[in-house]
């Protein structure tokens, strides 16, 4: 029962990562596997699901990979804006992520997924980037009377600019980011009176 599972999560894997969100179905993913489509429903609820799973996994990759690739020592500001670059890099380079930046698409499959879920939200950057502010709040390097949850929504509002880069203007887009980095770390890092 687990291989048809993982049989099904892999080929759908494959064809989203080809094809995409929109232009895989069910039907695609059970023909390639040897099933029924009726079989599918069995192991998932639905092909939003499969994918949400399918990107959670991805994504959880994207940022372990991150972590493994920086110097947790270096400064925070520093390091920050190198975390945006590689996590917008990462985005834009695996099929998978990259239907993030499909509005149309994922609003609706992150809400779908939510609503199965019984969550209030989907968090895309915990994990090791919240340990690491965490770290910084120990150190002193950054502001230690803010709640890590709203230290984590500046990061998770400045990686959500990257899906409106059309509307803030993508001439100006890179720029934005930069600076925005460097006035959150700003205001994290003054000094309390």
């Amino acid at each position: 029962m687990e291989d048809k599972k993982l049989a099904i999560f892999n080929n759908a894997k494959e064809l989203f990562s080809i094809k995409g969100f929109k232009d895989t179905n069910v039907s695609n993913i059970t023909k390639e596997v040897g099933i029924a489509v009726g079989t599918f429903y069995n192991y998932y609820s639905s092909k939003e699901k499969l994918f949400m799973e399918i990107f959670l996994e991805e994504n959880v990759k994207l940022k372990k990979s991150i972590m493994d690739s920086i110097d947790l020592n270096d400064d925070p500001l520093k390091l920050l804006k190198k975390l945006i670059a590689l996590n917008i890099t990462g985005m834009n380079s695996n099929p998978i992520l990259r239907q993030w930046y499909n509005k149309d698409v994922f609003g609706k499959l992150e809400q779908q997924y939510r609503e199965e879920k019984g969550i209030d939200k989907v968090d895309f950057m915990y994990g090791s980037f919240v340990e690491l502010f965490k770290q910084w709040q120990t150190e002193g390097k950054i502001r230690d009377d803010l709640d890590i949850e709203l230290i984590m929504a500046f990061f998770t509002a400045i990686i959500n600019m990257d899906t409106h880069k059309e509307e803030i203007g993508v001439e100006h887009f890179p720029h934005i980011m930069e600076y925005m980095a460097e006035f959150v770390m700003n205001g994290l890092t003054v000094s309390r009176k």
